[in-house]
């Protein structure tokens, strides 16, 4: 069961490697990069949009919305693109990954707004 939950996770960044090149490629439709940018950006991001320590949805966006962008993603870029791609992440996935320090600072603003509006309606509530 582990071996195949490995192997799940490694095609999953591999397939990030692959829609990381295919977003700079200039055959990808501008949809596509738009799309494409978002789910990398999201991948790489150090920081989830679904914190951690929130039990059990803690785990929603990176077992069901990364792939699902991840698929939707692949569909949109054409076939000729993600080949030449392809070659480009394997070598890619050799020196590790990139980090989107841009949007984790986002994702953190975001959370800090959620934050902020709670502590100021529960403040009110009791004032």
């Amino acid at each position: 069961m582990f071996k195949n939950i490995k192997a799940w996770a490694k095609s999953l960044k591999r397939q990030i490697f692959i829609l990381y090149y295919a977003y700079q490629d200039p055959r990808t439709p501008w949809y596509a990069k738009l799309f494409t940018a978002c789910v990398v950006a999201y991948a790489f991001s150090p920081i989830d949009l679904i914190p951690d320590f929130i039990p059990i949805l803690r785990y929603l966006d990176d077992v069901i919305l990364l792939p699902i962008g991840i698929w939707l993603a692949l569909k949109m870029i054409p076939n000729n693109v993600l080949s030449d791609c392809e070659v480009k992440a394997e070598e890619r996935m050799k020196n590790g990954k990139p980090k989107n320090w841009i949007v984790g600072s986002l994702i953190v603003l975001v959370w800090s707004f959620i934050i902020i509006w709670a502590f100021i309606k529960i403040y009110s509530f009791f004032s």
